[in-house]
């Protein structure tokens, strides 16, 4: 049965195009007499709201992430002659499911540090997951560490999560040092991350792995990620690739931890 989402008031506010930065933007929700102002990454207050998330980023901004990343990923493991349906995927900041659901896989295991996260997906998709943990990956540690390799993954995703600080450096870093060497990985990333200039933890890591034999990149690919609220483009890249080491600690310490 198709489940029946709530219709949420939502506007956004009059600004001049460019005037507020990806990571400050905000919208406006009526409910119960009263208007509440809520950022784009006030997510627990968006996800404890069935149907909130996938209205606002989906239908009014247009989100298409989550379903190229699956169809790139899906192209470069039929071009290497891999079936999705025999890996184990890990989704790293899972939120309520929108890639999990996507992905038809062996087993596909949801991580994300908001609990509020966690309920959304039980509640709004059910059996996204074989097995979803909570937990500060950046701080990742015994017995939880061991628990997650012993599902034996082979392949990370992580979809419209990374570059605003909600998944730091050290976090990502521990995720992809969970996957199996020659497994897979997918990410997406703000077109931003990979200018010269841009010389952020996270945007030094991303170009580590694209010089370094750490990752093979198979594809790469510049695409529209969804529109501003003043209807602007805003462009990713996304990229998949074949893991064939550990990103090293001494790789991490010299990043730092943002």
């Amino acid at each position: 049965m198709a489940m029946v989402r709530q219709v949420h008031n939502i506007s956004f506010p009059i600004s001049e195009p460019g005037a507020l930065a990806q990571d400050e933007a905000y919208f406006l929700l009526k409910e119960d007499g009263r208007e509440l102002r809520l950022r784009f990454h006030d997510y627990d207050a968006i996800y404890d709201r069935p149907g909130l998330y996938e209205q606002l980023f989906y239908q009014r901004l247009r989100c298409a992430s989550p379903r190229k990343a699956r169809d790139l990923l899906a192209k470069v493991l039929q071009e290497n002659r891999i079936e999705l349906s025999e890996l184990r995927v890990l989704d790293l900041g899972a939120g309520n499911g929108m890639v999990g659901e996507l992905l038809d896989a062996a087993r596909v295991i949801g991580v994300d540090i908001s609990e509020s996260a966690r309920q959304a997906c039980e509640r709004d998709r059910p059996d996204a997951y074989d097995a979803y943990y909570v937990t500060d990956m950046s701080r990742l540690q015994e017995p939880l560490a061991g628990e997650m390799k012993s599902w034996q993954l082979d392949l990370l995703t992580c979809i419209a999560a990374l570059g605003f600080g909600d998944i730091p450096v050290r976090a990502f870093a521990n995720a992809f040092n969970l996957i199996r060497n020659d497994g897979w990985v997918v990410f997406n990333i703000k077109e931003t991350f990979l200018q010269e200039g841009d010389r952020t933890g996270f945007s030094m890591l991303v170009k580590h792995l694209l010089v370094s034999d750490t990752l093979e990149v198979h594809h790469l690919e510049r695409y529209r990620h969804r529109i501003s609220i003043d209807g602007r483009a805003l462009f990713y890249y996304v990229l998949v690739g074949r893991k064939h080491a550990d990103i090293p600690a001494g790789v991490m310490s010299s990043l730092g931890h943002d």
